[in-house]
């Protein structure tokens, strides 16, 4: 579970917000750990450091020390900036930047490898065909691939160097340089072969066989390693893209009315009780009220729902949402980091930016990962000279070892899959706090559903008022005086019927709730109890045979029974109904398809519960639960050995939200970034519930096959390396291929069926 801290009871460093930095030239998990580890030496700072989302998240860093941080971390050799929320145009341009440089490289690359390829190892396997001078053109043909192609590997390694750390591009330079300088000592010198003559470049004799030149092993390797960065860089952009698409939605203008008359000003100038105007196919910039005017405001950008929905006068709307078909008038609530939006993109952020249990592990092996695979190239190397006493063979081996063993797959292997999945999330109306969630997600075996607000729209009416030696006006307009000022959901429905019969003009006071039972307050000098039988039966209080057929009727039918006393005598009974929300049926059923077993949780009585579980087809059914007791309820499950989820509307929840394995809040407001939740759903549908299951479950498996194939990767490729069964060029082609397999399958998260 995902928890919220309470803030310190003394100002200090420790309140000071997290310091997100952009960092730009991380090349590899190393270059995270590096930059991590950094930071951390700065008193009083914890640092973590995400190599998929480039981003530095910092605690405990006080605002005078911030230019401290940055200047730390460029001069470790890498570029920093404070990240801003509204403007991410920096790591934009950064990435687009390496992008284009990569491109660039590979390009050249690619253009002077494929005849250097051939010059190679056609003249190599065919010695007559070859040509004065031959070996010069190859020489020539690779310095450029080696030199300029390769060179953001060669400077990463010449930076590592001077603070005596190493990263994958040191295992890549180093494949480069020994490859290339193994080749011009072998042309220039022999070195590696006997018998007579030399092997000056010009004449004499040239060795036979296509490996022997290594020249296109730089080349063909320095080429590939480009190849498998520049499609790592864009897979990441394009995880990336998947998430920031919510930032994307927010409107930058706003159409101000003002005096009578519509300005269009940015829309930072925004106030809370300003009045702006949406015209068809605009987007709403902000949430509000709707003063006047109708549409059809499309929410699929943020909810997933495809139908328009309908809304006027007294509407609430919401930012980053589009008016399809009608101009609005609406009255802003909320602006800046306060929408609806903002909460959501930037619990989103948050997510993807945290690190899973089992990243930390990862991020320990490949600290110490490359400086050991260093270490085991030189070994292998040395071995195969030795005892074979083969040098081209043992060079050859040693640098298929430095080369396979990259561990960049590792490094993205959870966080690129995070993000995707939290950003295909988010593009549903799900927000995912964390890798909490999805770890818990793949044992819950208990779905805990409540009722009010969570199984049903929360919009109770009165559907039934039996009074027994009191007109049905008083009865309801004693029960309205009581419940006035409470903002449950009954109380308000009990206002309105009161209203509509015009039965108000009472006035109470020594109001005192009772949370899970009802209220009670002095009404013309007398006390009135307005709740359910369970406050009757505290207060001794006994129910005519016609309230209590009342009662047992209103169970049978689902409804919700709310008794009235006066002066220790119960007076009548108010029946309200609360509509199933229309696709609470197909989710339930859709929960049990996943083999989960369903409880509903409610504070009716038992039989009213039941009523509406054989509708929806529930398993099992807690009546009469106080909200004070849905904790105790979640902890005996799982004292029973039940791992569970338990979906509520966040508000009365929020404990048992907390104490269950997986808490999945409802929301129906605007405030949705401080609910106890590990998911957040902010969509009226209730198949949100299982689809958050389904997502959650679905990105849980990609990262357990991203480390699969990442950690079984590195364990057998290593032995085969070493054993010389692979040559230089195809070690380098299965780095390269490795990484970019991990984040293809993660992008794959994008078009997953929920």
């Amino acid at each position: 579970m995902i928890r919220t801290d309470s803030p310190p009871d003394t100002p200090g460093i420790a309140d000071q917000p997290p310091l997100e930095l952009d960092i730009t030239g991380m090349t590899c998990a190393a270059c995270a750990n590096r930059i991590e580890r950094t930071l951390n030496k700065l008193d009083g700072v914890r640092a973590s450091v995400n190599y998929a989302t480039e981003r530095a998240v910092v605690t405990g860093l006080p605002a005078a020390s911030i230019g401290d941080a940055i200047a730390r971390v460029e001069q470790a050799g890498y570029a920093a900036r404070v990240h801003e929320d509204a403007d991410d145009a920096w790591s934009q341009r950064a990435t687009e930047e390496r992008i284009t440089s990569l491109r660039r490289r590979l390009i050249l690359a690619a253009v002077l490898t494929v005849p250097l390829m051939d010059i190679t190892i056609i003249l190599a396997l065919v010695p007559e065909w070859r040509f004065p001078h031959w070996e010069i053109l190859c020489v020539l043909l690779t310095l450029p691939i080696v030199t300029w192609a390769a060179w953001p590997f060669h400077r990463t390694t010449l930076r590592n160097l001077r603070h005596g750390q190493a990263s994958m591009d040191t295992l890549v330079s180093l494949g480069i340089v020994a490859s290339y300088g193994w080749a011009i000592a072998t042309l220039l010198f022999g070195v590696g072969h006997t018998g007579a003559g030399g092997y000056w470049i010009g004449w004499g004799r040239t060795p036979t066989g296509a490996d022997s030149v290594y020249l296109d092993v730089a080349a063909g390797m320095t080429t590939l390693q480009l190849a498998g960065r520049y499609f790592e860089t864009r897979s990441r952009r394009k995880a990336g893209d998947v998430l920031g698409a919510l930032n994307a939605l927010a409107a930058t203008t706003v159409r101000i009315l003002r005096g009578g008359a519509e300005t269009v000003v940015p829309v930072g100038e925004l106030r809370v009780g300003d009045v702006f105007v949406v015209l068809p196919g605009e987007t709403i910039a902000t949430d509000g009220t709707v003063a006047a005017g109708a549409a059809a405001v499309d929410t699929s950008m943020m909810t997933g729902e495809p139908v328009p929905v309908p809304v006027g006068a007294g509407d609430e709307v919401t930012g980053g949402t589009i008016s399809a078909d009608g101009r609005l008038e609406v009255v802003a609530t909320a602006v800046g980091a306060h929408t609806r939006l903002a909460q959501m993109a930037h619990l989103a952020e948050d997510a993807q930016s945290r690190k899973a249990r089992v990243q930390a592990l990862v991020d320990r092996v490949t600290a110490w990962f490359v400086p050991v695979v260093i270490v085991l190239a030189i070994l292998v190397g040395a071995a195969w000279a030795v005892f074979s006493g083969d040098a081209q063979r043992a060079i050859g081996t040693g640098i298929s070892v430095l080369i396979i063993a990259c561990p960049c797959a590792l490094g993205l292997a959870t966080p690129t899959a995070l993000m995707v999945g939290v950003g295909r999330g988010a593009s549903r109306g799900i927000l995912i706090k964390g890798h909490d969630a999805l770890e818990a997600s793949g044992t819950i075996t208990t779905v805990v559903l409540d009722k009010t607000g969570t199984l049903t729209t929360g919009d109770m009416q009165v559907a039934d008022v039996t009074a027994d030696g009191i007109a049905e006006e008083e009865l309801l307009g004693l029960a309205a005086a009581v419940e006035h000022g409470s903002e449950h959901a009954i109380a308000r429905a009990i206002e309105r019927a009161a209203d509509d019969a015009s039965a108000g003009g009472y006035e109470a006071s020594a109001y005192d709730a009772l949370p899970g039972l009802g209220a009670q307050a002095e009404v013309e000098g007398q006390r009135i109890l307005v709740g359910s039988t369970a406050l009757m039966m505290e207060h001794g209080i006994a129910l005519p045979p016609s309230l209590e057929s009342a009662v047992d009727s209103a169970d049978a039918q689902g409804r919700t029974a709310v008794v009235v006393a006066r002066a220790g005598r119960a007076l009548g009974v108010i029946a309200l109904s609360d509509r199933l929300k229309a696709d609470a049926e197909r989710a339930v059923a859709r929960l049990h398809e996943l083999g989960l077993e369903t409880i509903l949780l409610t504070g009716d009585s038992q039989p009213a519960g039941e009523a509406i579980a054989a509708r929806l087809g529930i398993d099992e059914v807690r009546g009469r639960v106080r909200p004070d007791e849905k904790a105790a309820v979640i902890q005996e499950l799982q004292t029973a050995g039940k791992r569970v989820a338990m979906a509520g509307d966040g508000i009365n929840d929020s404990v048992a939200l907390a104490t269950a394995d997986l808490g999945l809040a409802v929301v129906t407001g605007s405030d949705i970034a401080l609910k106890a939740a590990d998911i957040i759903l902010v969509r009226e549908q209730l198949m949100a519930i299982p689809e958050a299951l389904v997502l959650a479950r679905k990105t849980l498996r990609t990262i357990r096959a991203n480390l699969g194939w990442a950690f079984g990767y590195n364990i057998a490729a290593i032995p085969i390396a070493a054993a010389g069964l692979l040559n230089p060029l195809i070690a380098a082609a299965a780095m390269s291929l490795s990484s970019v397999l991990v984040v293809t399958n993660s992008l794959r998260l994008q078009s997953t069926r929920l």
